[in-house]
């Protein structure tokens, strides 16, 4: 018999549970399913120049007047998109997307120079100063994720809500299983990854040497098997993604050479975990939200995460992977952008 799910958490005036919030998941029997909201255009856009090299792009839409939410993209590098700008009610919603350094529409494209996770985050900060937002939810997944976690505990009063998907921390076990531990589910993707070569971390300083070799083509072609790897472990469905143009494989060299850059340079150490500064944002609320069969980021992350946080409400999708736009998956991110909706900002 299939357990009856409880309703989401009570919180007391702080925004905290007053009890703890257990772990659970969706039913095993079908559960409807949201639809992403209906297409819609930015009400305004632009660049935002950050320092001597890298200016970032960012858009809004949905309502002016309404509850400021950031979409943080994930990667790192892989740029936002219009499908992003559909998990938010846009009628309660100010609905905020940007690219980060070196990634989408920011310039320039790929650029690794003055790429660091806390320069990301101050990235985030001065884009929330330049439209004059007091406080904003934050909605990230994947690396997204991360950098949601990061800017957080550094401006935590900055942040309404977290919702979080495919937990992400940046940490060794989670890059070598990519690196991998993915070919105990994928090794004919693996197989073709690996390129004949067996130790993980011999295969990451091959790609990272070409994928920042000064020969577009060896760089680009090292950027498709990178690509063609992740996008094959990234759907509880096969998806095929088809790169055509000469500008769409620009932007997959632009992705993995920031993905391979983090991988390398932006590791953090175990004792320097967010799991370590969990005391700083256990106040805001927060939804953790996880494919059970998330490859390419397991669950065992977002557990581990849950577990110094029990506030947060943990919710485990038993039928999707990692891509947000897996339908069991994509509606349970558009439900909670709705239940985040009753939380507001006082001046509001």
């Amino acid at each position: 018999m299939t357990k009856k799910q409880p309703p989401p958490s009570r919180r007391n005036n702080t925004g905290a549970p007053s009890t703890p919030t257990p772990v659970y998941t969706s039913s095993v029997h079908p559960r409807p399913l949201r639809d992403l909201y209906p297409e819609l255009q930015p009400y305004s856009q632009g660049f935002l120049r950050v320092d001597d090299i890298h200016t970032i792009y960012w858009e809004q839409c949905g309502n002016p007047d309404g509850v400021p939410i950031l979409s943080v993209h994930g990667g790192p590098g892989e740029g936002s998109s219009p499908i992003h700008r559909r998990f938010f009610d846009p009628v309660h919603y100010r609905i905020i997307l940007f690219d980060q350094r070196g990634a989408g529409r920011s310039q320039p494209l790929g650029c690794i120079d003055q790429n660091t996770r806390e320069l990301l985050v101050g990235d985030m900060e001065l884009l929330r100063k330049h439209l004059r937002i007091p406080q904003w939810h934050l909605f990230g997944g994947s690396w997204g994720s991360t950098l949601s976690l990061a800017y957080a505990i550094e401006h935590p009063t900055r942040c309404l809500s977290l919702i979080l998907r495919g937990i992400f921390l940046m940490q060794d076990y989670e890059i070598e299983w990519f690196l991998s531990g993915m070919k105990t589910i994928f090794p004919e993707a693996w197989n073709a990854f690996a390129r004949g070569m067996s130790d993980p971390w011999k295969i990451f300083e091959t790609y990272h040497r070409d994928l920042t070799s000064d020969d577009d083509q060896i760089a680009i072609a090292a950027a498709l098997q990178w690509n063609a790897y992740e996008s094959a472990c990234a759907s509880f469905l096969p998806v095929r993604d088809v790169i055509a143009s000469q500008d769409q494989r620009y932007y997959a060299l632009a992705m993995a050479k920031i993905e391979a850059h983090y991988f390398k340079h932006g590791r953090i150490a175990e004792q320097d975990s967010f799991l370590t500064k969990i005391d700083r944002i256990r106040h805001i609320p927060a939804m953790i939200i996880h494919g059970r069969y998330d490859i390419i980021c397991p669950i065992e992350t977002a557990h581990r995460l849950h577990k110094v946080w029990r506030e947060a409400d943990f919710i485990i999708v038993p039928d999707a992977g990692h891509a947000c736009l897996d339908p069991p998956l994509r509606s349970r991110l558009i439900e909670a952008t709705d239940h985040a909706k009753h939380i507001r900002p006082v001046s509001y």
